[in-house]
């Protein structure tokens, strides 16, 4: 077990007999993960989610076979202020007047990730960044799984705590860490062995309210490192740079313009995460030919850049875990310019879409803008548009939004989802979103 254990509360180490309170069970799977591992170690589990048992369905079904109290569809005071531990789904704000009350009722609490952060027996590889972390990490667990016990998950989809028990100081465990979960890390003081940031741009303002909020969110994977660890960042990134200074241990830099790999997934961006990944397996002594070796076979993931499927010589291509701005324009510069049909539009974060809409005039042959924030994205294309605006089309619903892409493509160009917006204004989450799009291409 971590020494770290210690910076866990008394009933998150043995929580054996108590009484928890697991606050929103999520989709994501941490949830699910923190429920499991709780009933195994014996505490007496309670749900407590504002979203009805129809929303949750996929998470409830991998919990039921466990004796676990549901209280779906609202939040009772009574499972916060009478529980012996609280364990907080990174989605809810810390803000929450439950979570403080609960606070000032002097009950504990803590997160699924800090309880696996803090028990860990492996080394630690972690991962963030405002875009291609899911992707950095699914690459760097590609490169040392051939020759090393490799654990892969975190935001990527999937919870490690119920395998760190089976974990070895041998092992090494490859967590992608979003913003919400490292928010909290500062309640057991740990960082991982290799902290890999991507890159940083605006994200998440509707979380954070502020850029140096969301940030410091950032910054909460090394700041927590040894003197004998390393943290990685990106050369190119004007944002990260004087991070450098504030690392407790050694700096990697890695450039996304270094000597390219031989990749099957497209897009300069994939390049740079492969650099990202290589810099951090070389940290554990990982040479480029074994680096090589595996990045050349990684076929990418699931809903990014995610090719679907040709029909009438159109290419179609799923991008739909792209949530930001920056995300977007990197997708596009995958593609020949005026050769794509782009669908963007989806839940407010509350950042700026004045340089996607730059972007879009500059390489989009046509915008279909769907969503809580079209009317924004169509805004932004107008500011840059001149004469040589792309067309754009608003659609209603996502089906019609695909539809109308259809139509506005031809041979030998491409059909992109990349909303550069989070799903919840149409979706439960960017996979749902991913989904429906591929069963539209596919169906005709």
């Amino acid at each position: 077990m971590n020494a770290a254990v210690t910076g866990l509360p008394a009933v998150a180490r043995d929580p054996a007999g108590r009484r928890v309170t697991v606050v929103g069970l999520g989709r994501f799977g941490g949830g699910v993960g923190a429920v499991r591992w709780l009933c195994s170690h014996g505490a007496h589990v309670t749900v407590s989610d504002r979203a009805a048992r129809e929303a949750l369905g996929p998470s409830l079904d991998q919990i039921a076979d466990l004796d676990v109290t549901l209280h779906l569809g609202g939040h009772d005071e009574a499972d916060f202020l009478n529980a012996d531990l609280l364990v907080v789904n990174p989605a809810i704000r810390p803000e929450m007047p439950l979570l403080a009350a609960a606070r000032s009722a002097g009950v504990p609490q803590t997160t699924e990730m800090n309880l696996f952060l803090a028990r860990c027996p492996a080394t630690v590889v972690g991962v963030t960044g405002t875009v291609g972390k899911s992707t950095t990490t699914a690459m760097i667990g590609a490169v040392l799984s051939p020759g090393r016990t490799t654990h892969v998950g975190g935001n990527i989809g999937h919870s490690l705590l119920c395998e760190s028990d089976r974990m070895s100081a041998g092992d090494v465990a490859v967590v992608e860490l979003s913003s919400f979960q490292l928010e909290r890390v500062e309640q057991i003081g740990v960082g991982p062995h290799v902290a890999v940031v991507t890159n940083f741009a605006p994200n998440h303002l509707d979380r954070h309210e502020t850029l140096a909020a969301y940030a410091e969110a950032k910054k909460a994977i090394y700041r927590y490192q040894a003197s004998e660890d390393v943290l990685v960042l990106n050369a190119a990134c004007d944002a990260t740079r004087a991070w450098a200074d504030e690392a407790p241990g050694r700096v990697a830099w890695f450039d996304p313009a270094g000597e390219a790999f031989e990749l099957s997934v497209p897009g300069a961006h994939n390049q740079a995460n492969a650099q990202a990944a290589w810099t951090a397996v070389q940290q554990l002594g990982v040479s480029r030919e074994q680096a090589a070796a595996a990045l050349r076979s990684f076929v990418g993931l699931p809903h990014r850049l995610e090719f679907v499927a040709e029909r009438d010589g159109v290419r179609y291509y799923n991008d739909s875990k792209c949530t930001t701005p920056d995300g977007t324009r990197v997708a596009l510069a995958a593609f020949a310019p005026r050769r794509a049909v782009v669908l963007v539009g989806g839940y407010d974060k509350g950042v700026s879409f004045d340089a996607l809409g730059e972007a879009l005039v500059a390489r989009a042959k046509a915008v279909v803008a769907l969503g809580a924030t079209r009317e924004a994205i169509i805004a932004a294309v107008g500011a840059h548009a001149g004469g040589d605006r792309p067309g754009v089309v608003s659609a209603d619903t996502f089906d019609e939004a695909v539809a109308a892409a259809k139509r506005l493509a031809g041979p030998g160009e491409v059909v992109l989802l990349s909303p550069a917006c989070a799903s919840y204004d149409m979706f439960t989450n960017y996979e749902e979103r991913g989904d429906r799009f591929r069963s539209l291409v596919r169906g005709g």
